[in-house]
């Protein structure tokens, strides 16, 4: 017989059934975004405080820095000074570039500085002559002397200046083995040395057309007129 003081359960409703979410009774749940907003919040990252706004200049590309090159320094020495009380302003330029010594002296003084650069400030050899093509300049080519002193351990170069078809004063007089340094200018840039004892080709044969260090030369037409006229064969440049 049932106990009529026990208190009876109560009867579940339809919504006790429901799985409960977890979350505090009364807790608001967020509206989802609008469509399009969270695709965009997602793909720019949130920028961090203090961060400074950028400017349009921000994104342009930085400007390529200017290549700067080695100075050109006066070259100042007792020799210099000794030079240009004896031959003014025939020496325009005495300076120092990448640790080589170089003047800058007028056609004119060819060959007595080289003589007294020998005889008097002891560069006794005459290492190399040589000479640069500058196409478009008044005057188009350097000649170069490259001079070295034994006594002073001591490299130095002489520069001048001449307009084409000029000629310089041999020489060979001074130092016998600029006969062949000659001639090699004289076969690459056509420069003729007066009085020197047998300017001929030294390196191309006598009977080649041009001088192939000059920059008007045209090397390749010219080698097959000589590969043709001399050798009756095309040339395999």
């Amino acid at each position: 017989m049932p106990d009529e003081n026990k208190p009876t359960p109560p009867t579940p409703s339809d919504g006790d059934n429901k799985p409960t979410t977890g979350k505090p009774a009364g807790s608001v749940q967020p509206s989802p975004p609008p469509e399009g907003a969270a695709s965009a919040s997602a793909a720019k990252p949130a920028t961090p405080a203090g961060t400074p706004a950028k400017t349009a200049g921000d994104h342009a590309p930085a400007a390529p820095a200017k290549p700067t090159g080695p100075a050109t320094i006066p070259w100042d020495s007792p020799m210099v000074a000794t030079l240009k009380r004896q031959f003014g302003s025939g020496i325009s330029e005495a300076s120092t570039y990448l640790g080589q010594n170089y003047m800058v002296v007028d056609r004119s003084l060819i060959p007595e500085i080289l003589q007294v650069l020998r005889d008097q400030e002891q560069f006794d050899y005459c290492v190399d002559i040589t000479a640069v093509h500058y196409l478009t300049r008044e005057k188009p080519f350097d000649v170069i002397w490259i001079l070295y002193s034994f006594a002073r351990n001591e490299r130095i170069l002489v520069k001048t200046l001449i307009s084409d078809g000029e000629a310089l004063p041999s020489s060979v007089p001074i130092w016998p083995t600029t006969n062949w340094l000659e001639r090699e200018v004289y076969d690459m840039f056509g420069i003729a040395f007066e009085g020197h004892p047998d300017l001929k080709r030294i390196l191309l044969p006598e009977g080649w057309k041009g001088h192939p260090l000059r920059k008007d030369y045209g090397i390749i037409q010219q080698d097959n007129e000589w590969v043709q006229a001399n050798l009756g064969i095309e040339s395999g440049q």
